[in-house]
């Protein structure tokens, strides 16, 4: 529907109101779908009209800090477009019809129109990014540092340990600001000795060294009016950061070879694990340089720093997994225990090694349940948060959870011989296995078949 239509429409749908009332709820419901986050709001809650959310699932979806989310969706729930359910904590929010028709009107023709997409919308590395928000904001606030480091070309460096998700947020960086149309180059300096620097950075001409049958572009001038990304700077040699802060200084380099200064324009952007500021003061890494790549500086928290969003990231990536091998979303699910042994891993390898240790546990699971025996960590020899500290007791429900599990496999999950052992009736043994979502191993199950009473 064009502009045109809709502004005809409108205006008729305004019509049966008083006059002096009709311009005065147009212009609010203008200025209340005008702010983007409020009209996404909006479309969402209204293509769901019989589900409520909280504010912590609006702040995962749209990526917004909590503070701006709740005002929104409590100006909606103000206009009457949007309501509050009663007797909820926490609160939620639902789509809402106005009682007033001309103001039904108008927000039906506002959800006749086509949404615009917006560019974080159509950013891969965004959506990503968005699945590596949990129930904490500092998620958020380095998506809100991102938004503003894309507004302008000023130089970037991330700073994080590994596998938090760094050339992720470099690449969101690019994809938001105005150079998104041209290329992303990313360069990993650990992995680019001295000997191959001045090739791979700035080219080389034929027949400037041996094997060199070919003119070849480097990254520089192949991230020309684009980005480049430079990973783990912090590796760099001494000689090789003497060289890229003159590029840096001048805009202009020559081809390995060459003679002819070319001249480019890109955006920089850094990322280290490295303590860049240490290396300074110890000589290792170069000031001048420091300074002209930490212009401004995005830090992005460890896993363990926000040990609430544990669960939320492994049930997504869960769900990726199974979306993935083609299974259905709900075909694997975490036990409490697996839960809890995830919350107290420290998690050296942050999101990634997160990411693959679900995938692995959801691998070697041989029932519906992921249970703590089938997690197994790839630095097995981390201190574990309960276990270095000793001030964490099991709980009365695990220890209870734990010798239950030990009697059923003990007998081979015949449920008789377990409460007689237990010294329960079969019946709270019964109800004992669904309050804590006990499931025998299926491959055991034709053994036992014949065993089990019921």
């Amino acid at each position: 529907m064009d502009d045109v239509i809709f502004s005809a429409r409108r205006a008729s749908a305004a019509a049966p109101a008083r006059p002096g009332e009709a311009p005065d709820l147009d212009t609010r419901f203008r200025t209340l779908v005008q702010s983007p986050l409020r009209a996404g709001l909006l479309r969402y809650l209204s293509a769901r009209p019989d589900e409520a959310f909280d504010v912590e699932s609006l702040m995962q979806t749209f990526g917004r800090l909590r503070l701006d989310v709740d005002n929104c969706v409590r100006e909606l729930v103000d206009f009457g477009v949007a309501r509050l359910v009663e007797d909820t904590t926490p609160p939620r929010f639902t789509a809402g019809r106005p009682a007033d028709e001309a103001m039904a009107d108008l927000l039906d023709l506002f959800l006749e129109r086509r949404a615009a997409v917006s560019t974080e919308d159509q950013s891969q590395s965004v959506q990503r990014f968005r699945e590596m928000i949990g129930r904490d904001e500092k998620m958020l606030i380095v998506f809100e540092w991102i938004r503003t480091a894309a507004k302008s070309d000023i130089s970037v460096l991330i700073l994080g340990p590994t596998g938090s998700g760094k050339e992720v947020v470099a690449r969101m960086i690019h994809e938001l600001s105005r150079r998104s149309a041209a290329k992303f180059q990313a360069v990993n300096c650990a992995a680019l000795p001295d000997t191959l620097f001045e090739s791979e950075i700035f080219g080389y001409e034929k027949g400037a060294f041996t094997g060199a049958h070919d003119r070849k572009p480097g990254r520089l001038e192949l991230a020309n009016e684009g980005t480049l990304f430079l990973d783990e700077i912090g590796d760099l040699s001494i000689i090789a950061q003497a060289k890229l802060l003159r590029v840096l200084e001048e805009r202009r380099f020559e081809r390995l070879g060459g003679q002819k200064s070319i001249s480019v324009d890109f955006r920089l952007i850094c990322a280290t694990n490295r303590p860049l500021e240490q290396f300074v003061r110890d000589g290792r890494f170069r000031e001048d340089l420091y300074y002209r790549v930490n212009a401004f500086a995005i830090r992005l928290p460890s896993l363990r720093e926000r040990q609430v969003d544990i669960p939320v990231l492994a049930q997504r990536f869960l769900n990726r997994y199974c979306a993935a091998q083609g299974m259905p979303l709900d075909s694997k699910v975490f036990s409490r225990e697996a839960i809890d042994l995830l919350m107290n891993y420290q998690w050296p390898g942050n999101i990634r090694e997160l990411e693959s240790t679900v995938s692995r546990a959801a691998l070697s699971a041989p029932g519906r349940s992921i249970r703590a025996t089938d997690i197994e960590f790839l630095h097995a020899t981390a201190p574990m948060a309960a276990s270095s500290t000793g001030d964490r007791l099991p709980s009365l429900a695990d220890a209870e959870r734990a010798h239950i599990v030990r009697v059923l496999e003990a007998v081979e999950w015949n449920k008789k011989e377990a409460a007689r052992v237990l010294d329960i009736s079969r019946g709270t043994l019964y109800r004992k296995i669904v309050e804590f979502e006990l499931e025998p191993e299926p491959r055991a199950a034709g053994a036992r078949r014949g065993r089990e009473e019921v």
